[in-house]
This record gives C-alpha cells, sequence and structure tokens, in this order.
C-alpha cells in the first residue's frame, strides 16, 4: 500500500495501460478501505463519546493532548535525553519514510470544505509552503535534515507501523468520505506535535547538531503549538456549530492517528531499547 500510495500521487503522464493501472487502484482502494474501516472499528466506542457540542466538543479534542493514545510515551524523554547518534537516526529514519506530507494532506482534505475551516487550512498551508519562500517550507527542511543525518529512509526498512501511519492519513485526505476524518487527524497532529518535536529537538542538539540543522524540530515545536489554537477556533468549532455529526468523524480521525503513532513509538521502543 505504501508503494502504491507513493505511485499514485505522483504526477505521471498518461499511458496506454491506463485501464490495467485503473484496474489495479480499484483493488487497492477496496484494501484501503477495509484498513480504514478496520481503524474506525477500533475507536468508534470512545468518538462515540465526544460531545457534539462546539464547547463541549473542543474540550474533549483538546484533552486529547493529555489523554490520548500515545500522549506521554516514555520514548520522547529518552530520545531527548539518551539516546546517541545512531539511535536518533534510527529513530529519524523510520519518520521520514513513514512521512506522508503533512502539505499535500492539508491540500487535499481542503477541497470544498466550508469557507471558513477553508481558509484556516488555507493558511496552514502556506506556512506549511514557507509563506512562498523556499527556505521556509517544511518539506525542504526535513531534507536537509535526512542529509545531514546521512540517512536513506526507504519503504522497504521502514516498520509496518510507521507505514501503516502514513498510508492511514493518506486514505483519510484523499478519499472524500473520510474528509471529516481528515480534519480531525491533522488537527491533532498540530495539537500533540510541539511536545515531541522539542524532545527531539533537544536530543539532537545534544549531539551536536547546530540550530540551522535541526530547525525542522525547533520550528514545529513552536509553531504548531499556533496553528493548533487557530486549527480548533477556526476550522473545527465552525464546522461543528454547522453539522453536530461531524464532530463523531472528527473524533474517530484523531483517535485513528493517535492510534496509528502509538503503535509506531511502542515498535520504536522495541526496537531501540531491545
Amino acid at each position: 500500500m505504501a508503494h502504491w500510495n507513493r505511485e499514485r500521487l505522483e504526477p505521471q503522464f498518461p499511458t496506454e495501460e491506463w485501464r490495467h493501472t485503473l484496474e489495479r487502484d480499484v483493488r487497492m482502494m477496496r484494501l484501503e478501505g477495509g484498513f480504514i474501516e478496520e481503524l474506525r472499528a477500533e475507536v468508534a466506542e470512545e468518538a462515540a463519546g465526544a460531545p457534539t457540542d462546539v464547547d463541549g466538543f473542543i474540550d474533549w479534542f483538546e484533552d486529547l493532548k493529555q489523554r490520548g493514545p500515545g500522549q506521554g510515551d516514555p520514548l520522547f524523554p529518552w530520545l531527548a535525553a539518551e539516546a546517541d547518534r545512531d539511535q536518533l537516526r534510527w529513530f529519524f529514519e523510520q519518520e521520514a519514510a513513514g512521512e506522508a506530507g503533512f502539505d499535500d494532506l492539508v491540500a487535499y482534505t481542503q477541497i470544498k470544505l466550508p469557507v471558513p475551516a477553508k481558509l484556516e487550512l488555507a493558511r496552514n498551508y502556506w506556512d506549511e509552503m514557507g509563506r512562498g519562500q523556499v527556505r521556509g517550507m517544511h518539506g525542504p527542511m526535513l531534507d536537509a535534515l535526512v542529509e545531514t543525518l546521512d540517512v536513506q529512509p526507504t519503504i522497504e526498512t521502514t516498520v509496518w507501523e510507521s507505514l501503516a501511519l502514513a498510508n492511514a492519513m493518506t486514505a483519510m485526505a484523499v478519499n472524500r468520505r473520510y474528509a471529516w476524518h481528515s480534519v480531525g487527524a491533522l488537527g491533532v497532529i498540530e495539537l500533540t506535535a510541539p511536545g515531541r518535536s522539542a524532545m527531539v529537538a533537544k536530543g539532537l542538539r545534544r549531539i551536536g547538531l547546530s540550530d540551522r540543522e535541526r530547525r525542522y524540530f525547533d520550528l514545529h515545536a513552536v509553531l504548531d503549538i499556533k496553528h493548533s489554537e487557530a486549527w480548533n477556533e477556526e476550522a473545527l468549532k465552525p464546522l461543528v456549530a454547522e453539522d453536530p455529526a461531524r464532530a463523531t468523524a472528527i473524533a474517530e480521525g484523531a483517535l485513528m492517528r493517535l492510534t496509528c503513532g502509538a503503535r509506531c513509538f511502542e515498535r520504536y521502543r522495541a526496537a531501540l531499547w531491545g
């Protein structure tokens, strides 16, 4: 599925094999749908308990930062204080290989959203794109760190948990039946990433990386706090106010993302701590 996602999202030219490709895509989309529905089934009961009034839902959503799956995982204090360079390199290689591209996911998700949410996702996307400056783009910052740490992220050497996370994020963003799920999944990344990013940045500083070299994690430790506040206020509140049924789908998406992340952290600890 990871190979398929990479191929289907790449810009391409028409070919004579388009019918064969379409048949393959239909088979893969069935597998993708089953995969996402299994994830939904895991979190459905908890998500059903999320309030559907605006204030109650925002309180529930923001509380995921403390009580959501994977929050407070001991992996990250260990990365900050104890992991050596090779261990940090392995961690980052797994994360980089499983990276689905936040900017692209936001771009897919915003299609045909109501105007207030669409504008907030557009502002978020513009930040991801460095506000029009190459030096400020988040994607190239990640690529630069790949070079600095001299890692070679590949699908073949990445644990399945990391690939599953990227596949889940891609599936929610590109399939419109999961659009509200994607809003929740992306929003919970902004909510929960700053603390983890700060600890990874601390570990990278400890092994000698400069301010410029660890900029990707330093930036997300700060900027995502503002992104989360704006996402909740300008996207989640208007969406739930307009249709309370969206709250459950947004909650499912957030829990699906956190569940996949928690599985990654557990696998990383098993690999790094033996």
